[in-house]
Formats: structure tokens, sequence, C-alpha cells
């Protein structure tokens, strides 16, 4: 028998010869900071002495991660799809003492559309889904809707992500994003080796943004040799939290249509509104279909998820895109592109179907599902209310308040001290401020670096999704660390 060479071999696949555009890629919400954060819980479990009792992730929007309770009816429909023995004739007793009939009866639509969960969908995602989801939409807009055009998704991100693939045909295409935006883009981006086209959203106007400057990110992409095919507008705001009026969407569309661009909107937090007296979420479909013939072909894509407004369940993966004004080829080539992948997750999908078609007035379960809805939505306009109220306290902090999604986005002004010792350590002085606030208190937030911003500017993104019950506690310790930071690292 030969001898085995003991000799430790060079692995055939290294950082230095893996694939340069993966290298490049960066995801700022799970990086640096989210490692040292779970590293930090690990320590805690283990009885490690630490300066805090409990680690809180405000680095990404993952509400049930922090004690956000599911949506009753949902769990239990998802409960009985995934086991269909409850529903046969001889646990109907029983079963009917545990669920309400609501429930029972959706879960039995479902599996008769479905069949079992377990076993592959459509790769569009299942049809009866796809036309309550037309429906849903349908009914938000008031026009209508084609369940044909719409592709149910791994979450809004494979949805991103797949049409992003179909859109960029070589390294020379552009694709205008806001800047501060979700790192999703600039990753998903550098990973097709396409260029971002950066759009910058006004600070001091509420995070607003302008065709003035639409058209000076395109003008200088253009001058570069960019050709730009399509633009990204997150509505209502991640990370920044505004939410555009209908006037600015259709100068948007008037832009995208002038210059034959593509239209991205990233609609995941439309269910996320907290001013909707002052300002009401207006779906891109809606407004666009309302500016008449003229713009009838405009190319448009929409994206939802399961995993943001009162249900929050992302682990769930559950989306849809839908597509408006595309050419029936490019349908063809999505549908063969989503084929490759088999199908969507069909718990995803059963969650969708549960998003768009919840229980309706004078349903069993509709008086528990208004309230435990209701109180989730309530809860995070009072959290923001107090976030905001905290940040714009602290000193050399400034922070717009939250009219959607779940995110505050405060700049804040460090010394020159804090700076020079931001650059010692080989970090951004944002990076250094939230790597400080992490190992004194516990609180995980993203440095804005991570999203883009002003050049000279630093700021940080935190959900505020913490427990009710927790928040007085987490935002005091976030009040005493600041003070002593900007104490430590004065002038």
């Amino acid at each position: 028998m030969a001898s085995i060479d003991k000799v430790a071999k060079p692995k055939v696949l290294t950082t230095g010869n893996m694939n340069p555009r993966i290298r490049k890629a960066e995801y700022a919400v799970r990086g640096e900071l989210a490692i040292k954060y779970e590293k930090l819980k690990v320590e805690l479990e283990k009885g490690t002495p630490l300066p805090f009792k409990r680690v809180v992730g405000c680095n990404i929007g993952n509400p049930q991660a922090l004690d956000q309770k599911p949506i009753t009816f949902f769990r239990q429909v998802a409960s009985l799809v995934e086991y269909p023995d409850l529903l046969n004739d001889k646990n109907a007793e029983l079963t009917s003492k545990l669920y309400p009939s609501d429930a029972i009866e959706r879960a039995k639509l479902l599996l008769k559309h479905i069949g079992s969960v377990g076993a592959y969908s459509h790769s569009q995602g299942i049809p009866w889904i796809r036309e309550h989801v037309a429906k849903f939409i349908s009914e938000r807009d008031g026009y209508p809707a084609d369940p044909s055009k719409i592709f149910l998704t791994q979450g809004a991100s494979a949805g991103v992500q797949l049409t992003l693939q179909m859109i960029v045909e070589h390294p020379g295409v552009g694709i205008m994003i806001p800047i501060p935006q979700y790192p999703l883009y600039t990753a998903t981006l550098a990973i097709l080796h396409a260029n971002p086209v950066p759009y910058y959203l006004d600070e001091a106007k509420d995070w607003g943004l302008t065709t003035e400057e639409l058209e000076r990110a395109y003008n200088e992409a253009a001058q570069q040799g960019i050709e730009t095919r399509a633009l990204v507008i997150i509505n209502p705001g991640n990370p920044t939290g505004q939410c555009l009026k209908e006037e600015n969407m259709r100068d948007i569309i008037h832009f995208c249509h002038k210059h034959r661009i593509i239209l991205l909107a990233d609609e995941v937090y439309q269910a996320n509104i907290y001013h909707p007296e002052d300002h009401p979420f207006h779906s891109f479909k809606k407004v666009l279909k309302s500016m008449g013939p003229e713009y009838e072909g405009q190319e448009l894509i929409s994206y939802h998820s399961i995993s943001k407004g009162m249900i929050g369940e992302c682990g769930r993966r559950g989306g849809y895109f839908e597509c408006e004004g595309l050419d029936p080829l490019i349908m063809d080539q999505i549908y063969k592109a989503s084929s490759i992948s088999l199908c969507p997750n069909v718990q995803g999908q059963i969650m969708v179907e549960l998003m768009v078609n919840p229980p309706k007035q004078g349903d069993p379960s509709y008086a528990q599902y208004k309230k435990e809805y209701d109180d989730i939505y309530f809860s995070l306009i009072a959290r923001a209310k107090k976030l905001e109220k905290l940040f714009s306290s602290l000193e050399g902090c400034t922070c717009n308040p939250a009219e959607g999604a779940m995110y505050l986005f405060p700049q804040i002004r460090l010394s020159k001290k804090a700076i020079e010792a931001a650059e010692k350590a080989g970090e951004t002085p944002d990076q250094f401020y939230c790597m400080a606030m992490l190992e004194a208190t516990g609180v995980c937030m993203v440095a804005g670096s991570g999203f883009g911003q002003v050049k000279g500017t630093a700021h940080f993104r935190s959900t505020f999704l913490p427990q009710p019950e927790l928040f007085d506690e987490f935002c005091a310790a976030i009040q005493k660390f600041h003070e002593d930071f900007m104490n430590k690292y004065r002038d």
C-alpha cells in the first residue's frame, strides 16, 4: 500500500485565484461588525464577562430575531400545510379545537392548488398564488395586473439579482443607484462586473431626490463611456426611511422614459408607512399607469417581500416581482433563468399568498389578525420616534425622521482626534465609532460608509426593532456610550 503523503499541499482554490468579482463584493450589513457581533454573542453564551448582558442586532431589518411575534393566522396556516395529516377526518375534531375554521379552510385550499410543500412548484411560482398577487396589486393601484407577468422569488433579493443579471450585457453597462443605498445593489453589480452610477439623495431636504441630480449622474456616466440601462429607486428608502411624493415619482418616470432607462422599484417597505396623511405610499406601477398612453411602453420592474411590513418572515425567503412594459421575448428569457433554479421555496410562496390575502373583516381570525398587525405597527411608530429623539439629542448628531421602512440614518460629526484614531486603526470614522459602540454596549449598527454617503460625512444606520420592553435600556446604553466616546476623543 502506497504511503500517504502527509505534507500539506497548496489548495486548488485560494483567495488569490478565486473569482475576483466575488472577492471585490462587499455587503456591509453582514460585514465586519456583524461578524464581531456573532463572536460576542458566543462569548456571552459561554459566560465570558462583558460590559453588557445581551447583544442587540440593529444591523439588519430582521424583526423576528428581535422577538417580533409572527402573525398567528399565518403560522397556523403554514403549520397545517406543512403537516396535512392534521386535516384528515380522523384528526378533524382535535384540529378544530386548535385552529380557527378559516385557517383550516385556507390550508385546504392551498393544498388543493399546491399538492405538497415538499414538491417542486411551477418555476414562476404557483399559478393560484400569482393570481392572488395580481388581485392584491390591482386593488392597491386601481389598475389591472397580469399573473403571467409576476414571478415569485426567494425574497426580493433573488428577484433583484435575477433581473440585474438580465440587464447587464457587458462591463460597460451602468445601473443608477441611490446614495445612500442598500448594499445588495453594489455587491450584485460588483459580481456582475457592471458599473454603479451613483445619484445622491439630499439629506438637508429629508433625503429628497431631484431630477437635476439624476441628470448630473447620467451625464457624468455617459462622459465616461458608460451605457446606463436601469435606475434603482428604493421607496420607502433604505437606509434613509424617506417616502417619495407622487410628483417626485412622476419626475423620475419621465427621466427614465426620456433616456430609455428601465426603472427598478424596490418597494419592500410599502407597508411600513408611519405618516400616511403626509407621506402616503404610491407604487411606481400606479403612478406610471396614471401618466397616460405616452408612457405606456416604459419598462418597470417592481419588487415586494414577506420579510418586512408587520410580517417579518425573513427566514422563509418569500417575495415577488412584477414586470411592466417588458418585451415578451425577454419575459421568456426571465422564465428560462427562473427555471434554472427550478422554483422558489414553497413555504415562502405560501407566506406571499397570506401577505396579499390576509383575513378579511367578518372572518373568524380577523379580530386577532388586526390586533396583532396594529400592535406591531403602532409600536414601530413609537420606537422610531423615541430613537429619533435620542439620536437628535446626542452631541454632534442630527437625524431625519423615519417616514417609512425600519431604519434611522443619523449623521455624526466626529472630532479630529476621533478621526485620527480611526485612521490609525485602519477604519473609516463611522466604522470606528460603530465598532466602539458594539464593544461597549453589545449594540450592532452599520457604518454609513457601507451604504455610501457624501464625501467627508459620517453616518450610521440603526433599526428601531429592539423589543419595546428593552427599548429604554437600549437607548440609555447608546446615550452613555456616546457621551463617553465624545469625551474620550474631545479635541
